[in-house]
């Protein structure tokens, strides 16, 4: 990943992108994020307009956590003839993540410490074990990615997977019954259990395991979830996580043809 800002030392607007080597795709939304934050989003078109900041010729992603933004980035596109598909989600943070407010309705109590198993491989059932994610459970994470299943997807995933930490919890046959990956913006996602194993408590137990990790090694990190997905976000909330007030915001930008 690359930073860049507006000015230095003074800033207005930072963008968080990946290294442009690393963006050779152009109908690759997965690898072609940028993550925005802006004091100033009324001067924002005038950054986005540069084009050394933002590729309009591809298919990408715009990911905020400010919904002031959107008037703006809207309007850009527009003038650049790129069509905008926005989503709301809600963005979620731990305690260990103090600079943004949480409301109050999904505060987590105290965690037991039995939530975060001191041995990494143990789950506190014999037929259960945590692991890292191999590069070869690609497939299996990318066919139950409801924004995945393409190519594009899958050779993202294995990057992902590759270079970051990934965790599954290990099922009686010594496959993945439950997993969840990171992002190149230290974002947990592609989380998911498989049928049979759902409702009882496996994505929380994971989810706890690897927020344990990830506190270890100070890897920041955080999630967000679409607030119709109402067993994800139970899941969530019980894993220590709390809403954050601002939301989380993301637009896929189409080029004209």
């Amino acid at each position: 990943m690359e930073v860049l800002v507006d000015s230095w030392p003074e800033y207005q607007t930072v963008i968080i992108r990946p290294q442009k080597q690393e963006m050779t795709d152009d109908m690759d939304p997965y690898t072609n994020v940028y993550r925005v934050f802006s004091k100033e989003p009324q001067k924002l078109q005038e950054v986005l307009k540069n084009c050394g900041v933002i590729n309009w010729k591809q298919m990408f992603q715009i990911q905020v956590c400010q919904e002031s933004l959107g008037e703006e980035i809207k309007a850009i596109a527009f003038s650049k003839s790129v069509k905008v598909n926005y989503s709301k989600l809600l963005l979620y943070l731990t305690e260990h993540s103090p600079e943004l407010k949480v409301s109050t309705k999904s505060k987590p109590g105290s965690r037991r410490e039995a939530d975060h198993p001191d041995d990494g491989s143990e789950s506190g059932d014999p037929n259960f074990k945590f692991s890292q994610l191999d590069v070869c459970h690609s497939a299996l994470v990318n066919d139950n990615w409801d924004i995945g299943q393409n190519e594009k997807s899958l050779r993202y995933i294995q990057r992902c997977i590759q270079t970051l930490p990934a965790f599954c919890l290990q099922g009686p046959e010594g496959h993945p019954v439950t997993w969840a990956t990171m992002d190149p913006s230290c974002e947990v996602g592609m989380a998911y259990t498989l049928d049979r194993y759902r409702s009882k408590g496996k994505l929380r137990q994971l989810l706890g395991h690897f927020m344990k990790y990830l506190r270890q090694e100070n890897i920041p990190f955080y999630l967000s979830v679409l607030e119709e997905n109402e067993k994800s976000c139970r899941a969530v909330e019980g894993s220590g996580f709390s809403v954050a007030s601002c939301g989380w915001h993301q637009w896929i930008c189409s080029p004209g043809k």
